[in-house]
């Protein structure tokens, strides 16, 4: 028997390289595949990256939230014994039994009821006003010196001063009529001059300042005629 022949070398080098070529396709495919999820992972982990950073922002935002409230938290720590030092201050200028007399006979001072300015009328307005300017000349004025200089003529024209000498005075009232005189009422009266007087005082100044009130009446121009007298007619020269 003779052998078959095989296929000629050169058809099979040009099989290999064909199965060659194929297989470089597919890995180029896959390759690309790869690349396509690398980018699309990559792309991902940015995004994962920017919620975390988000997330971590959010984070330390609250923590300086939840920080703020505590130091606000703390800063009320012991609110509730500066009120209840306050209400004992209080109590010590108003004494809460209203005007029962004192050991010695004497009643401690009690503000009159507020004044409505806002709807008092005529008699009762004038009335009101008479109150104010009875303290305003016989203990504002007198005693106070530049500060009460401060006070324009027409104060009981404007409403802000009758609203700010109402309570400048009653609160005068309190902290220098009081019978005996205490740590809380001197440091009441301390507090009425140094802190709060100037403030009215300042806030009075400004309500006045240029009002219509101050302003000067405006004066008339002379008249023509006035000037040149004679009836309007110019004065003739002397003949010469």
């Amino acid at each position: 028997m003779t052998a078959t022949p095989g296929p000629p070398a050169g058809d099979a080098i040009a099989a290999a390289l064909l199965q060659i070529t194929r297989h470089a396709e597919r890995l180029a495919l896959l390759d690309d595949r790869e690349a396509q999820h690398y980018q699309q992972i990559t792309e991902r982990l940015r995004e994962i990256a920017a919620c975390l950073s988000e997330m971590s922002t959010c984070v330390d935002a609250a923590e300086g939230t939840i920080t703020d409230q505590a130091a606000i938290l703390a800063s009320l720590d012991g609110l509730d014994e500066q009120v209840a030092a306050i209400a004992t201050q209080l109590a010590e200028l108003v004494p809460a039994d209203g005007g029962n007399q004192d050991e010695g006979g004497a009643k401690p001072y009690q503000p009159i009821p507020t004044p409505q300015w806002w709807k008092l009328e005529r008699d009762g307005r004038a009335e009101a006003i008479a109150r104010l300017r009875a303290w305003v000349e016989m203990i504002y004025l007198p005693g106070y010196g530049r500060l009460a200089a401060m006070l324009a003529p027409c104060w009981d024209h404007h409403p802000l001063c009758l609203y700010t000498l109402d309570w400048l005075a009653e609160l005068w009232s309190v902290v220098h009529l009081t019978p005996h005189r205490t740590a809380a009422t001197l440091a009441g009266q301390s507090e009425w001059q140094t802190r709060l007087l100037p403030a009215a005082a300042e806030q009075m100044l400004m309500e006045t300042t240029k009002c219509e009130h101050t302003q000067p009446a405006p004066t008339r121009r002379p008249a023509v005629a006035d000037i040149l007298g004679n009836g309007g007619q110019r004065p003739q020269r002397p003949a010469t």
